[in-house]
């Protein structure tokens, strides 16, 4: 009892004494900013919040979205017990004890307990199980909030058993909202100080602070607390303060969640869907965020040969020789061998006819009988191979006009399979017109 009073009295005073970003929190959802896809008046969590109707839930999203807000919103709107932990400093023991807290709770009173857990993703497996009875018998309310892919970082019982919503980076104007109502906030923020800022310098921070509030809330403060009163006592915040304040833009990109594939995919596709200005945008963005160069370059390697093939076979070489130079260079020069094969590769012609190929014939491998090697063409090197009929029939290409000849390759049966089917663009045209030439030309 003693330890909630003095829980609740640090609360109070972090209200108005802690980070600007923490005492910025909005209470309720009429001041929250931003995420309409899902606090709409007419969505499902707004009204879940609304009608104290929550049920488990996790909210993910990047940093400085909005989720221990919502959780703490969520607190202040509810009739339940509310009770909060944090992933990083918190064990199964303290699990354990909130658990039977909630279970005295509802047996005595009939009072439902919602359990906050921040940054749940750091709680291992065994963390996460000692929740998922409570969680399913409807004992606690769990309201997790991740950074990182649910899907991937937590239990797929517990993921099963909760909403999943997503908050999205806020935008630039929202950002700019959150940093004229810390101006002018008597109460938690400057509002008691004269403080003014040139309307560039709150567009440089809301820009640089890439959907992050609580980055553009830090770097207000810092400009506020650092700048000396003019001789009017005004507070005022240029833009070479902003700029300070603010530093290098934090790109939200974790090189090893799920963020870090969803930019690989973007990247990939963005050459795949030849356009080498978005795929430079995306490299520059991993590169920027200290993503290893030789992944970047392993995945132009993958795409030479998956998304451009035959059109181009250079395209191959172009992205071995590059990956190559990203070795023995490293950066930040490499970032210019990347730049090369990554504007060669998404403004060459494309093709994956190879590709889609080998998938066919694998295919073909793992669900139908394989075949048996024609006759002709099995090894007759050996002794005693050709009393067996090894090599027997078989017909030597170069022996004949334009070096083809036409027999039986594929196992008995598949006479007319055809894998690759070559597209007319770019070299692959050439091939495409030579096998209709030879090979293909009796089935025509």
């Amino acid at each position: 009892m003693q330890q909630n009073f003095f829980r609740q009295n640090a609360d109070e005073n972090l209200k108005t004494t802690g980070p600007l970003a923490s005492r910025m929190r909005p209470d309720t959802l009429e001041a929250f900013v931003g995420q309409e896809h899902i606090l709409g008046k007419d969505k499902l969590l707004y009204r879940m919040i609304q009608a104290d109707r929550i049920t488990s839930i996790l909210l993910y999203g990047p940093p400085g979205t909005g989720k221990t807000t919502l959780a703490r919103i969520i607190a202040n709107t509810t009739k339940s017990n509310f009770v909060q932990l944090n992933a990083v400093v918190s064990g199964v023991k303290d699990i354990r004890q909130v658990l039977e807290q909630a279970r005295e709770d509802l047996g005595l009173y009939g009072k439902r307990t919602i359990l906050f857990i921040d940054e749940i993703h750091r709680f291992n497996k065994s963390q996460q199980d000692a929740l998922l009875p409570s969680v399913e018998e409807g004992l606690v309310i769990l309201i997790g909030a991740t950074t990182e892919n649910p899907y991937f970082e937590v239990n797929g019982p517990l993921v099963s058993r909760s909403r999943i919503f997503r908050l999205h980076r806020l935008d630039e104007s929202a950002i700019l909202t959150l940093l004229e109502r810390a101006i002018k906030d008597e109460e938690k923020g400057f509002g008691s100080l004269e403080v003014q800022a040139d309307p560039k310098a709150l567009d440089h921070l809301a820009k640089v602070a890439d959907g992050d509030a609580r980055n553009a809330l830090n770097a207000l403060e810092l400009a506020v607390l650092t700048t000396q009163p003019n001789d009017e006592g005004i507070i005022f915040i240029d833009v070479d303060t902003a700029v300070e304040c603010i530093q290098k833009r934090v790109v939200q990109y974790d090189k090893e969640g799920d963020n870090h594939y969803d930019h690989a995919s973007a990247f990939i596709k963005s050459i795949r869907g030849s356009d080498p200005d978005a795929a430079l945008y995306w490299m520059a963005k991993m590169l920027w965020a200290g993503e290893d160069p030789k992944f970047i370059a392993r995945r132009i390697v993958i795409s030479a040969s998956e998304d451009v093939g035959n059109a181009d076979p250079q395209a191959l070489d172009v992205a071995v020789n590059v990956f190559r130079a990203v070795e023995i260079i490293g950066m930040p020069e490499a970032r210019i061998h990347l730049a090369q094969a990554v504007t060669y590769l998404a403004s060459a012609p494309k093709s994956n006819a190879s590709y889609m190929g080998i998938n066919r014939a694998l295919s073909d491998i793992q669900n139908k009988r394989s075949g048996d090697v024609p006759p002709p063409l099995r090894d007759a090197s050996y002794k005693g191979a050709k009393s067996m009929g090894h090599g027997k029939g078989y017909l030597y290409p170069h022996d004949y006009d334009n070096h083809y000849v036409k027999q039986q390759y594929l196992p008995e049966g598949m006479e007319h399979v055809r894998y690759y089917h070559p597209t007319q663009l770019g070299y692959e045209k050439k091939l495409y017109d030579y096998l209709h030439e030879t090979k293909y030309k009796d089935e025509e």
